[in-house]
């Protein structure tokens, strides 16, 4: 390798659509789900060339044993290659954990791409993506990081197209939420009284997630949130993205970002996690 290191970008995603098909045999849930980056909420991993692999991360209570998704990467890229990973990894984490914003399935990928830019290519583009899918259900569409819908557990991916630029508020509590208990909670849940589950038409998706109800049946906060956030003018509407607990916000009004973040920590949560900036592309 001629560069002393690597430095790669990790984005995050924000599911538009999470529709909940039912249990499969193997234990997953099938799942159709519309998932697009948002590049703006990103993980910065660089790899330095080192005697042995080691991983550190500027950010406490990141596991960084064998269970982290970039060890795991790793070992698997050598694992299916024979071929030395030989780096310190340093994780600059900007994606808030347990949100469900596939901040460890991005890492995942990027850790994966880049182990195998750093061999010269050994892997094609379908072990790659095999390997992703062993990893995490969500980690395959991080490999090309376009707009996609997804299919299966969420590792059958066709390209979908990119929404046109739109403005949004992330929002997450200092609470994590587990996608097996989400899905395990799914089949039984109900709604609670007062929250709109229903699928929002907009003129470039349907924003529906079928997590919303098992989720917010064990955080009330949650549906509080979303409550709270739809009846703002300047918001157009309002999801959970994928299993929680981030919520985002789609704005008809950008110049209201901070102001809204401000009234949400004011009124709701003080020291709630708050991300504004984009998804999309502007229109011709």
């Amino acid at each position: 390798m001629s560069a002393p290191s690597i430095t790669v970008n990790a984005p995050a995603k924000i599911n538009l659509s999470l529709r909940v098909i039912g249990q499969r045999r193997d234990g997953f849930h099938e799942v159709d789900t519309l998932m697009t980056p948002v590049p703006g909420l990103f993980d910065t991993l660089t790899f330095t060339p080192a005697d042995e692999y080691t991983l550190t991360c500027d950010v406490a209570g990141i596991p960084l044993d064998d269970t982290n998704l970039i060890t795991r990467a790793t070992q698997l890229f050598s694992s299916l290659t024979q071929l030395p990973c030989l780096a310190h990894i340093h994780l600059e984490k900007r994606i808030p954990h347990g949100a469900g914003l596939g901040g460890g399935s991005s890492d995942a990928a990027a850790t994966l791409l880049t182990w195998n830019q750093w061999h010269g290519q050994p892997l094609g583009e379908k072990a790659l993506h095999d390997a992703a899918a062993s990893l995490g259900s969500d980690v395959p569409f991080f490999l090309t990081g376009m707009t996609a819908r997804a299919t299966g557990r969420g590792e059958i991916l066709t390209p979908a197209s990119t929404p046109p630029r739109q403005h949004l508020v992330l929002l997450k509590p200092s609470f994590h939420v587990s996608t097996p208990d989400a899905y395990a909670r799914w089949k039984t849940a109900v709604a609670l009284p007062g929250v709109n589950y229903d699928p929002v038409e907009l003129p470039w998706a349907t924003l529906v997630n079928d997590l919303e109800k098992p989720v917010f049946g064990k955080f009330l906060f949650l549906a509080e949130l979303k409550n709270w956030l739809q009846a703002r003018p300047e918001v157009q509407t309002v999801l959970m993205s994928g299993s929680g607990s981030a919520m985002f916000a789609i704005l008809s009004d950008p110049n209201q970002a901070e102001t809204l973040i401000q009234q949400v920590r004011d009124r709701l949560d003080p020291v709630i996690w708050a991300w504004q900036g984009t998804i999309g592309e502007e229109e011709a």
